[in-house]
């Protein structure tokens, strides 16, 4: 007759309860995560309708840019432009920006309607062929005028576009910044996701990474020398913008800003951009 080992009958008894409790382990730490998921997205959210509600109420501003494009090499190209804009309630924000120099670009112009939840409008003028173009939405990836920027990031920012996740909080210079990861509802944008890097004091961003479609980083974005205006709202006069894949960049320096110029909705027609100078 043969006799089955204790032993194994101990070992088969435990076998259960053991896998139970681990099932169950499993299952706690998964449930403990959800509300942590949904806190961390609460907090980006929030942290990002502050950086929006804190640069509320500007009206319009009219400023003078240069563009520098820079090569992997090196070799520079200098461009002189103007933008305009303009605080729409209920909406995005309008923009139009001229080009005054070289003069290959005279006369260029580019106007933006931002909108929250629909697709953003965007139309560019090119004297050389006296014909306006519009941007179509799977183009929004497109380099603007050559540039390391992409349509896509000359739109204003509008909280409906992105779903945020704050990750952690970080150094940035002599700052401490929180570090929001937004991604992109829009599924023509270029990019997977950006990390953001905004300043507890200001909520102003410092940088922002990019990263495509692969989940590659793609480009860099550093913003500095921030001057405050009407005592409230703060503008980067300089914003870096380096392409970590092809090794070009691309500088936006801000010379000079007004506010409160006048502007109305009548100067960010289409037909504005035909008469831009």
């Amino acid at each position: 007759m043969l006799v089955r080992p204790q032993q194994n009958q101990s070992d088969a008894s435990r076998q259960p309860g053991r896998f139970a409790s681990v099932t169950g382990w499993l299952l706690a730490a998964s449930l403990l995560c959800i509300p942590l998921a949904q806190a961390d997205a609460e907090k980006g959210l929030a942290i990002a309708t502050e950086q929006k509600a804190r640069d509320r109420g500007w009206g319009d501003s009219e400023s003078e840019l240069q563009m520098v494009l820079r090569t992997a090499q090196g070799r520079e190209s200098v461009r002189r432009m103007r933008t305009l804009a303009l605080e729409v309630q209920g909406d995005g924000d309008k923009s139009l920006t001229i080009f005054d120099e070289p003069l290959d670009v005279r006369g260029s112009a580019f106007l933006t309607h931002s909108h929250p939840t629909a697709e953003d409008d965007q139309w560019l003028y090119l004297p050389s062929v006296k014909r306006t173009r519009r941007i179509a939405s799977r183009n929004k990836s497109g380099p603007f005028m050559a540039s390391e920027f992409a349509y896509e990031d000359m739109t204003s920012f509008e909280l409906e576009k992105f779903s945020f996740n704050y990750l952690r909080d970080e150094p940035c210079a002599e700052l401490t910044c929180y570090v929001v990861e937004q991604t992109p509802t829009d599924s023509f944008s270029g990019y997977s996701k950006i990390l953001v890097w905004v300043d507890q004091q200001h909520y102003r961003v410092m940088r922002a990474e990019y990263y495509d479609k692969k989940q590659s980083l793609l480009k860099i974005l550093e913003l500095s020398d921030y001057r405050q205006y009407l005592d409230k709202f703060w503008r980067a006069h300089k914003l870096s913008m380096q392409n970590q894949q092809t090794g070009k960049s691309t500088d936006l320096l801000l010379e000079s800003i007004r506010f409160n110029t006048g502007r109305s909705a009548a100067d960010f027609d289409v037909a504005a951009l035909e008469r831009a100078r």
